[in-house]
């Protein structure tokens, strides 16, 4: 596993050349900053929000990865004053989905720094983030000596056909797609990197219902006191070392654990599934978006009978996605 932690910051590093930085403001980071990561391509009609909402938890400075957008999102990006923002016109899937980029960023500025890596339509929910900062959840994780916090990937959506309400910038998507499936998940443990692999949702019930064991992996691990050493395996799935990867109690208790609401289910989202099929940039071909093309119709809709209206973060801890731990 060493080995193979090493070859991923190497490789990371080669990669970099691949970036070129449009603005930079890393002289503005301070020692104690928590700090965003995030790859995006044409996402200028959510970046409003998601910016905002990320400021108002803690977030101190972003550090984004435009890969070739055509929306205008990288001017908006470099327009912003806590933004950093590289460019890349270089192939999405050969970056090994743009985590390459990240690992180099944050292996060369976010050393000792809680970082949050997400995508603009992730949405980090945390036990009393509706009354404390984010500041105050990454100093409770200091005191207990814990190096990673762990997010289930909840996919929400609306009620009705996902093009009968049109997403505005600026508009919280979760005023849209506010419901999501309280049950119908899967776990299981990787043996290799000790993490867990959470299936399920509407898309297994909904795009996936033959092949639920190829739906979207649902586990994340997005806040991290970040060290050089480190990387990210797959995604925000899984990390090296792998004891970053042991965000749950072995023994039976609960460990703090949070929630990334997943917005993807909006009205863009048709046109979306059939950019990222003709350029061919995701996992197997675009596997997982074909299964959505294929699966979208006039008729289609992911709420059901059993879906549930989003409150707060309290109800997804009741229903038992999420945990506060021993965090009171």
């Amino acid at each position: 596993m060493r080995l193979a932690r090493k070859r991923l910051r190497i490789r990371a590093r080669r990669k970099s050349f691949e970036l070129k930085q449009i603005t930079d403001r890393t002289t503005q980071v301070r020692t104690d900053d928590i700090l965003l990561f995030s790859t995006q391509r044409n996402e200028k009609v959510r970046l409003p929000y998601f910016l905002e909402y990320y400021r108002d938890m803690g977030v101190s400075h972003f550090f984004i990865v435009d890969n070739d957008s055509t929306d205008g999102s990288a001017d908006y990006l470099a327009d912003q004053p806590d933004v950093s923002l590289w460019r890349t016109k270089s192939s999405y899937k050969n970056a090994r989905y743009g985590v390459d980029w990240l690992n180099y960023l944050q292996s060369k500025y976010a050393h000792g720094h809680w970082c949050v890596v997400v995508d603009p339509d992730e949405f980090l929910l945390y036990p009393f983030c509706d009354t404390r900062p984010l500041r105050a959840l990454t100093d409770w994780l200091d005191s207990c000596s814990i190096r990673a916090f762990s997010a289930m990937l909840l996919d929400m959506y609306p009620k009705g056909r996902l093009e009968d309400q049109q997403y505005q910038p600026g508009q919280n998507p979760i005023d849209i797609a506010c419901w999501f499936d309280s049950g119908n998940y899967t776990m299981s443990r990787n043996p290799l990197y000790g993490n867990l692999w959470i299936q399920g949702g509407p898309r297994s019930r909904v795009f996936f219902p033959k092949e639920p064991t190829r739906a979207p992996a649902l586990n994340k691990v997005p806040l991290v006191k970040w060290n050089r050493r480190y990387a990210y395996v797959n995604s925000t799935h899984m990390l090296l070392p792998r004891g970053l990867n042991l965000v749950y109690d072995q023994r039976g208790g609960e460990k703090a654990s949070g929630i990334l609401l997943h917005a993807k289910f909006l009205d863009t989202f048709a046109d979306k599934a059939s950019e990222e099929i003709e350029r061919q940039q995701h996992y197997a071909g675009s596997y997982e978006y074909r299964a959505y093309a294929q699966g979208l119709t006039e008729d289609t809709e992911l709420w059901c009978k059993w879906s549930e209206k989003y409150i707060n973060w309290r109800q997804l801890e009741i229903l038992g996605l999420m945990s506060k731990g021993n965090w009171a």
